[in-house]
């Protein structure tokens, strides 16, 4: 059965590379992303699967459904679509997405004999304001059985970590006047943000190695000579595990307390993003993966390298998941380039675009006849969450 996987998947190869070549010169950024949602959707359609969209209030959401309507698991394949700013897909999620659908008609293909149910979920703003994050939260992927996804990047990398992160915006408010005639009537809101900037700088020495703060000032004031009687500061805060970021949100929440306490500010904090977990990679269904790759002639398969943050991390927490990384021909790219998004492109991408998407379905195959696969992956799960 693995080879008519393996077939199905050569034989969209083309409509495949059409559709992530489309959305490579039609990036749109997050909740923007109708064109992309079309192109997945409209081939998903045409090989039966039933699409809802607009999912957890996102338009550009949406879930696709394949069901054997026989007993088995239930396999998602996640897609993510938007671009960045300025440099379009430097990210690669022209690329993820296209392999997610592939994977999925790949797999249906012998759904029908093998039993278990395939779900697609189209995922908005992985760059901003994450999708799976609400997705996660609603409990849209609560009777989901394992969630995968691929991202493209240099070198081909096992699943691994990523960093915890919640994006915290401090607003302090002062008092304006007028800087020259009646300073001493202000009260200096970016003082604040400056303070708090010095403080953050501060505490780094006194935080773990694997801890990411930075962040800008959006708000620092009007005009030179007046005081600034507002200012805002937007910070990402990152650490490995989301336990110990809390502790590093404490201390950064109190170092903005203590600007405000200095300057005679006031401070309102609150999240401007929605928080994104650690990636929990569950091993045994990355491993499972990673064998397919093998089989499939992919056998550099470099240790995990952590790539930043990642709403995928919501759904680790919920069910078991991987995030491999997948080369693309260069072994030196760096995500978030226009170098990046040119390489998804070209000829060595569309080969491994058909290869990721083989190797996806292949999981899934795996995951639904194999009940001691599962059984292993689900315990796995159960211990690595069993502490939160």
């Amino acid at each position: 059965m693995k080879d008519q996987i393996i077939k199905q998947v050569n034989s969209i190869k083309e409509k495949l590379w059409e559709i992530n070549d489309f959305i490579y010169y039609n990036p749109e950024l997050g909740n923007e992303e109708f064109k992309a949602v079309y192109k997945l959707t409209t081939l998903l359609s045409e090989y039966s699967f039933k699409i809802e969209t607009g999912i957890a209030n996102r338009k550009t959401s949406f879930k696709a459904v394949y069901d054997s309507n026989k007993k088995g698991p239930t396999i998602a394949f996640l897609c993510e679509y938007d671009a960045l700013p300025e440099i379009g897909h430097g990210c690669g999620h022209d690329m993820i997405g296209t392999i997610s659908i592939g994977a999925a008609i790949g797999l249906s293909k012998v759904l029908e004999e093998v039993g278990g149910k395939i779900e697609v979920y189209g995922t908005p703003a992985e760059e901003t304001n994450g999708a799976k994050s609400d997705m996660a939260k609603q409990g849209i992927f609560d009777n989901v059985d394992v969630a995968m996804i691929i991202h493209p990047y240099g070198k081909t990398c096992k699943s691994g970590p990523s960093l915890a992160m919640e994006a915290l915006q401090f607003e302090f408010t002062g008092r304006s006047s007028h800087a020259s005639s009646s300073p001493e009537e202000g009260i200096n809101a970016l003082d604040a943000v400056i303070l708090m900037f010095n403080g953050v700088n501060a505490i780094r020495q006194h935080v773990t190695s694997d801890v990411r703060i930075h962040g800008i000032i959006s708000e620092g004031g009007i005009a030179a000579n007046i005081v600034p009687g507002r200012a805002v500061a937007k910070f990402y805060v990152r650490a490995l595990k989301k336990s110990y970021l809390r502790e590093v949100i404490k201390k950064v929440k109190n170092i903005a307390s203590g600007a405000a306490l200095m300057t005679g500010a006031t401070l309102e904090i609150s999240l401007y993003e929605p928080p994104f977990d650690d990636m929990n990679t569950n091993e045994n269904l990355s491993e499972t993966f990673n064998d397919n790759l093998r089989s499939l002639g992919i056998t550099d398969i470099n240790p995990p390298e952590n790539i930043g943050s990642l709403d995928m991390g919501n759904v680790s927490y919920i069910v078991p998941s991987i995030h491999p990384l997948l080369g693309i021909g260069n072994p030196n790219l760096n995500l978030h380039t226009k170098e990046m998004a040119k390489a998804t492109i070209t000829n060595q991408a569309h080969n491994a675009l058909i290869i990721g998407a083989t190797a996806l379905a292949l999981t899934g195959y795996d995951v639904i006849t194999n009940r001691n696969l599962l059984f292993k992956i689900k315990e796995e799960f159960i211990q690595s969450t069993i502490k939160l």
